[in-house]
């Protein structure tokens, strides 16, 4: 079968997969609205995002009856990954008491920010986002933990520094970007920019419009021309898979090809086959679906039926990364109802978010040992400033190939501060002045 043909009937597939169940809107209890898109042209990864949500909190309300005798409520908004209809979505469900906004969009999110202090509702963009609103001094009922698109970036170069024997021996060599030409996909940029003038290395990136992403072979004949020691890339949807394909199309070596998180799923690899073996992505979760919270949502949302699991993307990258913000949305719910009491506000929501310390004693509470790693989220930092692991495809699944990388704190956290101030005056914003 032809890459297209095989490429089309797998997004089909994918995206028809609907929720296991949905929740309906009751009077008391934890409001939860969903961002989602289920259609779209992003419809395939959304799609196993908004499975993992739901899995997590059907979980925990079969199991626990909800969080500290608390009963959760989660309604989806269907936006298609379209910015002025989450933003629609937004609108209408915030009256309900909405304690969080979670989009899954850059865009969306950067629409949302200004409203979040208005409304006094928490964004949680993890690992995505407005790498600034890392800093919480500027940017209060923002949150992106663990870690940061900035953050991310530096631990890319810290680990193919490594690949080549030492961070001195970056100097002369040539690290190209390809990116889904938007605010998300350009938001690196002025990391690695800043990072090949320290280094040494010499910087180059390609954009890939949105017409273009099931295309691509201009770009990638400039990518192997210019010929490039490694090549990242901050893409989402189809085109991940082409640009994976044209890389082996095209001869570049597969095995210096490194994506961002939302460039690591089995729909980014699996168009390809064994053709893809030796891709590389960046995680702040390891893949796969072994940990004890695994096998209670494999017990509880799928009563123990593997086949029902695997319609709804159980164990997938994207899939577990849903899982994963659910978690730390109920921990930001938990440490809100544990100070506050029942009937928690926004407000107290965002105290909750402030106060996640995931060490690996309570990773082991929430049965995820080895599924993520502790970080600590302060009233100062918002992002967390976990590590992050690098995973491969094998040519049939993805396996984790380093420990975990540390960013470069030193370099990345003055730029955050720097962009958060800049950001913060578009907005009129002040410093707070209760962060120490």
């Amino acid at each position: 079968m032809k890459f297209g043909k095989y490429l089309i009937s797998l997004l089909a597939a994918v995206a028809v997969i609907c929720p296991l169940s949905t929740t309906a809107v009751a009077e008391d209890g934890l409001y939860i609205p969903m961002f989602t898109y289920r259609t779209g042209p992003f419809a395939p990864g959304g799609s196993k995002i908004a499975n993992g949500l739901t899995a997590y909190f059907e979980m925990i309300s079969k199991r626990d009856g909800g969080i500290e005798g608390q009963k959760i409520i989660w309604e989806e908004c269907e936006f298609g990954y379209k910015t002025d209809r989450g933003v629609e979505c937004y609108e209408r469900l915030k009256g309900k008491g909405s304690l969080i906004s979670n989009p899954f969009s850059t865009g969306l999110t950067y629409k949302l920010i200004p409203k979040a202090p208005v409304d006094k509702i928490p964004i949680l963009s993890m690992g995505y986002g407005m790498s600034g609103a890392a800093d919480g001094r500027w940017f209060p009922w923002v949150f992106n933990f663990p870690t940061s698109y900035w953050s991310q970036a530096s631990a890319f170069i810290r680990y193919v520094g490594t690949e080549m024997g030492g961070m001195d021996n970056l100097k002369g060599k040539k690290i190209g970007l390809i990116f889904l030409e938007s605010g998300y996909g350009r938001e690196p940029i002025k990391l690695f920019e800043t990072l090949g003038e320290r280094f040494g290395y010499e910087f180059k990136h390609w954009a890939i419009p949105a017409k273009q992403m099931a295309d691509q072979r201009s770009q990638w004949r400039k990518i192997v021309r210019w010929n490039p020691d490694y090549m990242f890339m901050w893409g989402w949807g189809v085109m991940n898979p082409t640009a994976v394909s044209r890389a082996g199309e095209f001869g570049y070596p597969m095995d210096r090809f490194i994506g961002v998180w939302w460039s690591g799923d089995e729909l980014d690899t699996k168009p390809a086959g064994i053709k893809a073996k030796g891709y590389r992505a960046g995680t702040f979760h390891a893949p796969g679906a072994f940990a004890e919270v695994h096998k209670d949502i494999l017990k509880f949302t799928y009563d123990n039926d593997m086949a029902l699991a695997k319609e709804h993307n159980y164990g997938d990258v994207l899939w577990s990364r849903g899982v994963f913000n659910a978690m730390l949305i109920a921990e930001g719910l938990r440490n809100a109802i544990l100070e506050f009491g029942s009937n928690i506000t926004g407000e107290e929501m965002r105290w909750g978010l402030e106060h996640i310390d995931m060490t690996d004693e309570r990773l082991e509470e929430l049965g995820a040992t080895g599924f993520g790693r502790p970080f600590k989220v302060t009233c100062s930092d918002h992002e967390g400033n976990g590590p992050v692991l690098f995973q491969e495809w094998d040519g049939e699944k993805w396996v984790i190939v380093s420990d975990w990388v540390e960013p470069m704190r030193e370099i990345v956290r003055p730029m955050l501060e720097e962009a958060a101030a800049t950001e913060a005056a578009k907005w009129n914003y002040t410093m707070r002045d209760d962060c120490t």
